[in-house]
């Protein structure tokens, strides 16, 4: 099946299931997965992001998005489809990117490299070393960079 031309959301090469970083340690979570082979730049994903209300403070939530380049940041959205279920990875590993265009809350999700359906889909989160809801989860992601 192929998605309306005019869809604004689209993640029909995409499934969640729970994460295979889930583990004793981190207890169940949940990841996004290649529902099929996808070629490197090839797009993903694309969606919609809705911006949160100002005075929403994004460094207490890890379920939502960094969404301006602004530091320290204040504007939060939440993303619609798959994206919120990419986990993430250190910078320079990951296997998709996220393109975000900020002035038409949208974003969409590329593939940095070939990727086999069913492979786990990661992205390095932006805000991953400064918002305080990750410090330990960035301490797990640098913990070999010692």
């Amino acid at each position: 099946m192929t998605s309306h031309p005019d869809t604004k959301i689209d993640c029909s090469k995409v499934y969640v299931k729970k994460s295979s970083f889930s583990n004793d340690e981190t207890g169940d979570f949940d990841g996004a997965f290649a529902a099929v082979d996808i070629k490197e730049g090839d797009l993903i994903e694309k969606g919609v992001m809705r911006r949160l209300p100002e005075g929403f403070d994004g460094n207490t939530c890890p379920y939502i998005f960094t969404w301006s380049e602004d530091r320290p940041n204040k504007t939060w959205g939440m993303g619609s489809g798959c994206a919120p279920f990419y986990n993430t990875c250190k910078e320079g590993t990951a296997n998709t990117r996220m393109v975000r265009y900020y002035d038409e809350d949208r974003f969409e999700i590329f593939a940095n490299e070939d990727i086999a359906k069913d492979d786990e889909l990661l992205h390095t989160y932006v805000s991953l070393k400064w918002r305080t809801c990750f410090s330990d989860l960035n301490e797990i992601v640098h913990k070999d960079d010692a």
